[in-house]
């Protein structure tokens, strides 16, 4: 049998690493963490709350929170409090706001314990900004996955298009722009790429070949650990 092992794939919003992510754990039947998606489910509540400026009520707000993933049919479903809010975290407001809350050391604090629970058990695909640096640095294979701006622009504008958001292509690349400088330059577990990880850029790949690289990759880490 093989060794339960830990995939971590870190990198900027667009860069697909959720997909990737996504597919992976299906082919592999692997545990799919959603990093992205807790932070933006506290970022959901502190607005809801009217706190979201207010950090330590923010502080507070996330050593408090029940947070449940539930990965169904390509699906993360995310529950809050009991309560899901799947979609609402998807929303324009929520991306403005999210790398703000997400900034907070003692908001990262209490997620990260969190994560590394969620991973003790292994065989687990875990994506987001510092998994590979923070939550995972001893991950038996770790990526960062990037794309150009126009191409994560692109690719985010078509989710909102397709779900009706109404929002205009240059409001998007504004806010990836923005999300792209406050993730890489905050002090705390800033998004950078770990040393030992594999740089892959998606810019020019479809979904299929990139699954196909990376799973040949996966393969040839767990014929080693």
């Amino acid at each position: 049998m093989l060794k339960k092992i830990i995939i971590a794939i870190d990198g900027p919003a667009g860069s697909g690493k959720s997909t990737a992510a996504k597919n992976i754990a299906e082919k592999l039947g692997f545990t799919y963490l959603d990093t992205g998606a807790m932070y933006r489910a506290i970022t959901f509540l502190a607005l809801q709350k009217g706190i979201a400026d207010d950090v330590n009520s923010v502080i507070e707000l996330a050593r408090k929170i029940s947070l449940k993933l539930k990965f169904e049919n390509g699906i993360t479903r995310v529950f809050v409090d009991g309560i899901e809010v799947t979609e609402e975290i998807r929303k324009p407001e929520i991306n403005s706001k999210v790398s703000d809350i997400s900034k907070i050391p003692e908001v990262r604090a209490e997620m990260v314990k969190i994560q590394k629970r969620m991973g003790s058990e292994g065989n687990i695909i875990a994506e987001g900004r510092d998994v590979t640096t923070v939550v995972f640095p001893d991950a038996d294979f770790k990526i960062f996955m990037t794309a150009t701006l126009e191409e994560r622009v692109r690719r985010r504008f078509k989710e909102f298009q397709e779900k009706n958001v109404q929002i205009s292509f240059d409001e998007v690349k504004a806010n990836l722009q923005m999300r792209d400088e406050i993730d890489s330059n905050r002090t705390v577990s800033p998004l950078k790429k770990a040393d030992d990880a594999l740089e892959f850029d998606n810019s020019k790949i479809g979904i299929e070949e990139e699954l196909n690289i990376l799973l040949d990759k996966i393969e040839e880490i767990r014929k080693k650990v």
